[in-house]
């Protein structure tokens, strides 16, 4: 990628995987535009990858501010849609309807709009990269809500990379993160989930970044939900 100064988009990219999606690819000599809705993170995004990178606020969960975003940045040669939610976990009988369409509205929609939206002024060899969840198949009891979610979001990823071929389609589904995802979830459930895992540890979103530069750069390989877990799909 060096040297062709290729642009890209990274859908929530003030934080975590986002963020660090986004430092990979400013030092594989990408062109990169962080996109986030709140201006004072997206301030600090942008010192912390060094001045190097654009950035713009927008909120993603409003279709017609994706739209116009896209096309004043436009052209557009890979997109990654770090966007991530949190609602809609719990048992069966705890979850509150207004909570899980919220974890779709934050996550599953953001996702879906800024797929379509990027469409006409996505380059016709780049891609589209999702960030998923292993929550999408790990069947754990209270998780159900979160595997609809992340869930819908992989089922489409072969669909639409026959469709759109031959732009290509990928998801990366990440385990447990050291990301400030857990940050309002009990210390003892990110220590128990990340122990399950092969690999014993939790992972960093760095790991998940350097899957997220494969996947954009391999220009062969489409289709495909790459597991960056430590194994936890394995459990």
């Amino acid at each position: 990628m060096t040297g062709d100064r290729q642009h890209i988009v990274v859908i929530g990219g003030t934080s975590g995987i986002g963020l660090a999606s986004a430092k990979a690819l400013l030092e594989r000599g990408a062109a990169v535009t962080i996109v986030g809705r709140d201006a004072e993170r997206l301030r600090s995004a942008l010192e912390d990858l060094g001045g190097g990178a654009a950035g713009r606020v927008a909120d993603a969960t409003e279709r017609a501010a994706i739209d116009a975003l896209f096309s004043r940045i436009a052209p557009i040669d890979h997109l990654v849609l770090a966007a991530s939610g949190g609602a809609g976990a719990g048992l069966l009988p705890d979850i509150r309807e207004d909570g899980l369409r919220r974890g779709f509205e934050a996550k599953f929609w953001v996702h879906w709009h800024a797929a379509q939206a990027v469409l006409p002024h996505l380059a016709a060899r780049g891609s589209i990269t999702f960030i998923t969840a292993a929550s999408s198949r790990l069947a754990n009891p209270g998780t159900s809500g979160l595997a609809a979610i992340n869930g819908a979001l992989e089922r489409m990823v072969p669909t639409l990379a026959r469709e759109l071929a031959p732009r290509r389609v990928n998801a990366v589904s990440p385990g447990v993160i050291g990301t400030a995802w857990w940050a309002d979830k009990p210390a003892a459930m990110f220590e128990t989930m990340a122990g399950k895992a092969p690999l014993g540890r939790a992972g960093t979103a760095s790991e998940v970044a350097d899957a997220v530069t494969f996947l954009i750069c391999n220009e062969f390989v489409t289709g495909v939900v790459l597991d960056v877990d430590g194994g936890l799909h394995l459990t």
